[in-house]
């Protein structure tokens, strides 16, 4: 008796999804879901190559170092690399004294609390401490940056999907609204200190494009500092501070394929071995 009503009940539930899912699906094919502004006008990332990009990829330290530059001169004044310590550009190629010196000439001090008196202050930041925030809480860089608070960047490639691409595609993609978008959506006109950007999810940001000029930053390798070019190497710079031991997990990885796939033969070879008088015995 118990499992033939466990068995009813069961059918109930069942029958129910089941008609839940039929007038479900004639809802959507009768009256299909009105069209967004984000569904029509978002785009997918860019295509850009990275030199990290195979599983035998590795990264350019001269295209960190760059990225590194452009987010020291560009972006630092708004983001944070919360997760990042100066002394972590050595997997970059930073040497001891100029990691030092970076951290020294850091245009935002660390916090610190005097010892004398006990009062907040500030100093200079040294190899061991983590790239101090811009701003002291979210109520000041809020207030900063037209009630939006900049993101932490240390884990933004991991964050997104297709990271590199999707920073490279942020950087290079603010634009007039399309005329299109305008007479389908009349209602989606961009909001006043906003900026429209088809790769951002509701495609208005309140980050003003912060690389606008080819030659804003000045690098020191003699590499031609276009728009497209910087915002490659800040891309590829924060996606090592995403994934610093990228490099090294993926020569992990194919060691570990390499040592079972001859484990996998040595396994094979030994069961022929055993096996074999057997098989002639039968």
């Amino acid at each position: 008796m118990i499992r033939i009503g466990a068995f009813l009940v069961g059918l109930f539930f069942a029958g129910w999804l089941l008609i839940s899912f039929l007038v479900g699906a004639v809802a959507f094919v009768t009256e299909p879901p009105a069209k967004t502004v984000e569904h029509e006008f978002h785009r997918d990332p860019k295509h850009v190559s990275f030199s990290f990009d195979s599983p035998f990829g590795k990264y350019d330290q001269a295209q960190l170092q760059r990225g590194f530059q452009v987010f020291k001169e560009v972006c630092s004044a708004c983001h944070s690399l919360k997760f990042v310590a100066f002394r972590d550009l050595k997997g970059i190629g930073y040497n001891e004294a100029e990691i030092k010196a970076i951290a020294k000439q850091w245009a935002i001090k660390t916090p610190d609390v005097d010892p004398k008196t006990g009062e907040m202050s500030t100093r200079d930041p040294i190899p061991a401490d983590y790239f101090p925030k811009p701003f002291a809480n979210n109520v000041a860089a809020a207030a900063a940056n037209n009630n939006a608070i900049p993101p932490d960047l240390s884990l933004m490639t991991k964050a997104r999907h297709h990271g590199s691409a999707y920073v490279y595609s942020l950087l290079t993609g603010f634009q007039a609204q399309p005329a299109e978008l305008l007479k389908e959506f009349p209602d989606a006109k961009t909001p006043a200190g906003l900026h429209y950007n088809p790769y951002f999810a509701n495609l208005n940001l309140a980050m003003a494009p912060p690389l606008t000029a080819d030659g804003q930053v000045t690098y020191g390798d003699g590499t031609k500092a276009t728009v497209d070019q910087m915002s490659q190497d800040v891309a590829a710079f924060l996606t090592w501070t995403a994934e610093p031991k990228l490099e090294n997990r993926r020569r992990a990885g194919l060691a570990t394929i390499f040592f079972l796939l001859i484990a996998t033969g040595l396994a094979y070879m030994a069961y022929q071995n055993i096996w074999a008088d057997k098989k002639k015995a039968a």
